[in-house]
């Protein structure tokens, strides 16, 4: 078994047994909202909920060390711009892990915001322009890598959706309509990208094909996600704000 594989069932098999031992709990047991983040198409409100347990850890010790948001902040785009390296050099899993590792440093920047009370309109701008920055270098990186022809227009078109998904929910937000619908929001991209990253050499040589058959297929899943779900967020806000 590959060095990535080995290490990614131990990273599932740790997940699930995190999960049972959430679902035993009193909280585990409830599937609304217990976080006030909402869920997503893919990721439920009892995922998030679990998720955030299971990270609290790491949440508590980094606000033992007094860390700053901002730490986290830089972290994620660090790890944004490693995976951009590994994926022009060829090399998949690390910038999958790389990738998995800057969604993680991502989230944690929000809560270390909130539990040293430092949530602030400035945190919340660098935030999120800042996770841009990081999805940015990921996809150029790709871009890369796939250089011309089909696959590098899908990248394009991949990072070009990722772009107005998060537009148009902050454009719409600007003008007091709030829309979190939709498909490949920031979390599923990560995921599919990072763990179809991790994924790619080992699946694609079991099909016989080159490295980045399996992640290109993925990269197209994104991009139809993404522009699909700018476009029904445009037309969902415009109507909000035409009834307004």
């Amino acid at each position: 078994m590959r060095s990535e594989l080995f290490i990614l069932v131990l990273a599932l098999g740790a997940i699930v047994l995190s999960m049972l031992a959430y679902r035993m709990t009193p909280a585990g047991r409830v599937g609304q909202d217990r976080t006030g983040r909402g869920g997503s198409f893919f990721l439920g409100f009892w995922m998030r909920n679990w998720f955030y347990w299971f990270i609290a850890p790491v949440t508590r010790l980094s606000l033992a060390l007094r860390l700053s948001p901002f730490v986290y902040n830089a972290l994620a785009v660090l790890f944004g711009v490693a995976s951009m390296i590994f994926y022009i050099r060829g090399q998949f899993p690390s910038a999958g892990w790389m990738i998995l590792l800057s969604g993680f440093a991502d989230v944690m920047d929000g809560e270390v915001a909130r539990g040293r009370d430092m949530a602030s309109s400035e945190g919340a701008f660098l935030d999120s322009t800042l996770d841009r920055f990081s999805e940015f270098a990921a996809f150029i990186g790709l871009a890369v890598f796939y250089k011309s022809g089909l696959s590098g227009v899908w990248v394009l078109i991949a990072l070009g959706g990722s772009l107005l998904v998060s537009y148009t929910r902050a454009r719409g937000e600007s003008l007091g309509v709030l829309c979190k619908a939709g498909l490949m929001q920031r979390a599923e991209r990560m995921l599919l990208l990072g763990v179809g990253s991790i994924l790619d050499p080992s699946i694609s040589a079991a099909f016989g094909r080159p490295q980045g058959f399996v992640l290109l297929i993925l990269v197209g899943v994104i991009a139809v996600g993404t522009v699909g779900t700018a476009i029904y967020r445009t037309a969902w806000i415009s109507r909000k704000l035409r009834e307004k």
